[in-house]
């Protein structure tokens, strides 16, 4: 026999809260509704009342939300539904919309937004080396940009150096003008979009124009010793095993490194690809860590997640090489 527990109340303290919690015309409310259709929940001035199903849980949905509002921020529909899931997942989302990784140059704080993105920048706060494979907006090289920004502020290293395999260089870069730079800028400009969101235009080309932060395409680090450096590697599904090995053995003393990749968006030929079956190779290596960002990750427009959900649908994609220990984060 089925016995309903009994009513959680929740008590909202101040009406700009309240007006903050259930959104525009009770946009919020509906939304915790939609997904959880066996609960009752009524709304009589600052108190919520909830019946029904999982009546425990959604009583602590709202306590969360509450803490994030209190915190100064507000709430979106997008957050509302990152943040239903978080709660689904047993995170306490909270902890995750909280945190702040960096002040941009605007004033904006740096929050990651789903609890993957918190344990991704988690890893990389911890660990030497860090694996960020997931699909597009999920934020992989955007955090880690922040991050290195953030430990350039503070003095943990005296350099970042950014870097992506130029792939699509071929005989395509050939018909580009300009020397090498000029041509392989544009497969480097998301990386200087990103630095230049996080830090004043200024201050970014200043630091460029010193050598304090160094873009160049993989091939450049042939032959270095990165030493106390925040080394980011973006688009490693794009490299060769070869150009692996080689970047993860300049990694110097003081230095981090984070390196990113998507293993359904692989454009080298034959798709040999150093970053595909990588993971088990470095099994066991102490200071190590991946972490695997899913479609739930993504937080650019609400159709980027439904285009990379339909792709993951769809027979005629290029299929993700799934990892028997995907979404879970792997410290050595």
């Amino acid at each position: 026999m089925h016995v309903e527990s009994s009513p959680v109340k929740i008590l909202v303290p101040g009406n700009h809260l309240m007006a903050g919690l259930l959104g525009q015309q009770d946009e919020f409310l509906r939304l915790v509704e939609d997904e959880n259709p066996g609960a009752h929940i009524s709304v009589r001035g600052n108190e919520i009342t909830i019946g029904g199903d999982d009546a425990e849980r959604i009583g602590c949905l709202f306590e969360e939300m509450i803490i994030v509002l209190e915190a100064g921020q507000t709430l979106d529909s997008a957050q509302v539904g990152r943040t239903i899931d978080m709660m689904h997942d047993d995170v306490r989302p909270s902890e995750v919309l909280t945190a702040e990784l960096l002040r941009s140059s605007r004033g904006r704080a740096v929050r990651p937004k789903t609890a993957g993105q918190k344990q991704y920048a988690d890893a990389i706060a911890s660990n030497i080396v860090t694996f960020g494979i997931g699909p597009a907006g999920t934020g992989k090289s955007y955090l880690a940009v922040a991050l290195a920004v953030q430990a350039l502020q503070a003095h943990q290293v005296s350099k970042i150096i950014l870097t992506r395999p130029a792939v699509e260089a071929g005989e395509r870069l050939g018909f580009l003008p300009g020397d090498l730079m000029a041509k392989v800028d544009p497969y480097l400009r998301p990386l200087y979009d990103a630095l230049h969101d996080l830090l004043e235009p200024e201050g970014a080309q200043r630091l460029l124009d010193r050598g304090t932060i160094e873009v160049a395409p993989l091939a450049f680090m042939r032959g270095r010793t990165l030493n106390s450096s925040f080394i980011i590697l973006d688009e490693a599904q794009n490299t060769s095993p070869e150009q692996m090995k080689m970047f993860l053995t300049r990694i110097g003393f003081g230095s981090k490194a984070v390196i990113t990749g998507d293993v359904t968006q692989i454009d080298i030929p034959a798709g040999r690809s150093g970053l595909v079956g990588l993971e088990p190779v470095l099994s066991g290596v102490r200071d190590l860590a991946f972490v695997h960002l899913a479609q739930r990750d993504v937080v650019r427009h609400r159709i980027v997640g439904d285009i990379v959900a339909a792709y993951e649908r769809g027979s005629g994609s290029p299929a993700p090489v799934a990892s028997p220990t995907a979404g879970v984060l792997h410290e050595r």
